[in-house]
């Protein structure tokens, strides 16, 4: 199957208890930096449309900006993943290959086994959040749109000054 398969939205499939097999979430963590109370900045990566993003979509994602960040900032940066990959994606496999002259039809509306997670994102929702310092916005809204770049759709890139100083966000692990 495509990757393009899984973009549009479906109806969710979350029970893992009734689910064998179910894989985990291929991320390997939600936030990324050195948490300050004293940023200036904050960044955030909205979806323009409604949109399901593979775990291994959201961790190139993360992966990227944050490589970018460290390299050219050090550790006065903090990125976080919003989007949570729940939904357990299906897909049932057919024959093909050998002594197959023809490509299976299989049965119409088949459940199929769980291939992977994704996380469904709504228009105006956010899937990541950076915050930065004032001498590092310009790097940091190219490391958003290196992020984007690595995600299905399109997204708006939204600059907030922060006036006070913030406590630190809730993570979604």
């Amino acid at each position: 199957m495509k990757a393009k398969n899984y973009r549009t939205m479906e109806r969710p499939f979350t029970r893992v208890d009734y689910i064998h097999g179910a894989p985990q979430a291929r991320l390997a963590k939600y936030d990324y930096g050195a948490w300050q109370s004293n940023y200036e900045y904050r960044l955030r990566l909205v979806a323009r449309e409604s949109v399901q993003i593979r775990d291994v979509a959201l961790e190139s994602a993360r992966v990227a900006a944050g490589k970018m960040l460290s390299q050219k900032i050090g550790t006065n940066f903090y990125l976080i993943v919003r989007a949570h990959p729940h939904h357990v994606l299906r897909e049932n496999k057919m024959i093909f290959g050998a002594h197959a002259d023809r490509l299976q039809e299989g049965m119409s509306r088949a459940f199929g086994r769980p291939v992977g997670r994704a996380a469904q994102v709504e228009a105006g929702e956010d899937v990541l959040e950076l915050y930065v310092y004032g001498k590092d916005i310009e790097l940091a809204k190219q490391a958003i749109k290196v992020a984007a770049s690595k995600l299905p759709k399109s997204y708006n890139i939204v600059l907030e000054r922060l006036e006070t100083r913030i406590q630190e966000p809730q993570t979604a692990s």
